[in-house]
């Protein structure tokens, strides 16, 4: 599925219908990845992805802390959502100083990770995978997969 996404409501609304579409995975965490090239959006979608899940507190990039760990309100279908940007990892076990294969053993977390390219190697099959293309018009396309 693609679609076409003019301007940052259009993002919010394209993050309200993934959340509302976005099961928890019963055995393992979460992962949905975020592929694109810089300045695509990933880290807006992720922050309307946040806003959405009712997350109030400030959601900026961890390109260079590498990952944020959030705190979702009670009563969501996730408890925490954890936000990882591979952008400055060189291979796949990079990950493991960050704690995501105990992150990824807990069914109640939702994990984003930007730039899966980056450690592929190290990762499950993603629930979602999600590419974001700028266009010409400075327009985006997002597609699932």
């Amino acid at each position: 599925m693609e679609k076409t996404i003019l301007t940052l409501e259009d993002l919010d609304a394209e993050a309200v219908s993934f959340v509302n579409l976005l099961k928890p995975n019963p055995e393992s965490a979460t992962l949905v990845t975020l592929s694109g090239e810089l300045g695509a959006g990933k880290t807006a979608f992720t922050k309307a992805v946040s806003r959405t899940l009712g997350i109030e507190e400030a959601v900026t990039s961890p390109t260079f802390v590498l990952e944020k760990i959030y705190l979702l309100p009670e009563g969501r279908l996730f408890k925490r959502l954890i936000h990882i940007d591979a952008y400055r990892l060189e291979k796949g076990s990079d990950l493991a100083p960050l704690g995501f294969d105990e992150f990824m053993q807990e069914a109640s977390n939702l994990i984003l990770l930007e730039w899966p390219e980056k450690v592929v190697g190290a990762l499950p099959a993603p629930s979602k995978h999600i590419f974001l293309t700028v266009l010409p018009d400075g327009s985006r396309t997002i597609s699932y997969a």
